[in-house]
């Protein structure tokens, strides 16, 4: 049995929720599939949040790790496919730290790349009719931050990435893009599903 540690966020910025977190605990609520499925809602704050990910996955040791946050303003399902080395807070985190030009892990590489089967996953979720893309860019706030720190904390031969949600139907603010919420639910249970496979990945990078 693989161990699958899910995780979301917290609210931030003065939201009441974070779309993200419902979903993982929607996702963990009828949870039916064949993996150990360990779930936590991770701090909006930059120390906080890398410590409390280093703690679970010490403590579960997972084969796979899937944290997933808030895009605001996407109408997709964003598949992450680089975290990399640096803090430029446009604003405070929760814990009022606003870092500008900073590292992730002083000392670390420039970036870190995904190593969930993202263009798998892609051909998933558009199979099953949700609007869903790769990303370059995981941005430099909390989200990239953990996703760097989870691809470098895991096991070598462990999988861990990141997964940028829109807004849900029920969290998102007057006139912003959104998703329906059993969309976004249905978008992480098959990440969940799928994150193991190991079809070969297609070619589907850009040419410019």
């Amino acid at each position: 049995m693989a161990v699958v540690l899910l995780t979301g966020f917290e609210p931030f910025d003065g939201a009441d929720r974070n779309p993200s977190a419902d979903a993982v605990t929607a996702v963990a609520a009828d949870y039916d599939g064949p993996h150990e499925l360990v779930v936590a809602t991770l701090p909006v704050a930059f120390e906080a949040s890398a410590h409390r990910l280093r703690t679970l996955i010490a403590e579960h040791s997972p084969d796979v790790v899937i944290a997933t946050g808030l895009a605001g303003g996407s109408t997709r399902v964003a598949i992450e496919r680089i975290g990399v080395n640096l803090i430029d807070a446009r604003i405070a985190d929760n814990d009022g730290d606003q870092p500008v030009d900073a590292p992730s892990e002083a000392g670390g590489p420039a970036a870190r790349f995904s190593t969930l089967p993202v263009k798998r996953l892609l051909q998933v979720l558009t199979a099953d009719g949700l609007p869903a893309q790769l990303s370059l860019s995981a941005g430099t706030y909390v989200c990239n931050h953990v996703m760097y720190t989870a691809v470098g904390a895991v096991r070598k031969d462990a999988r861990a990435g990141f997964v940028h949600l829109p807004w849900s139907t029920t969290t998102a603010p007057p006139g912003a893009s959104h998703l329906a919420d059993e969309q976004l639910g249905r978008a992480v249970r098959l990440i969940v599903d799928h994150a193991l496979d190991t079809e070969a990945e297609e070619s589907g990078g850009t040419i410019w």
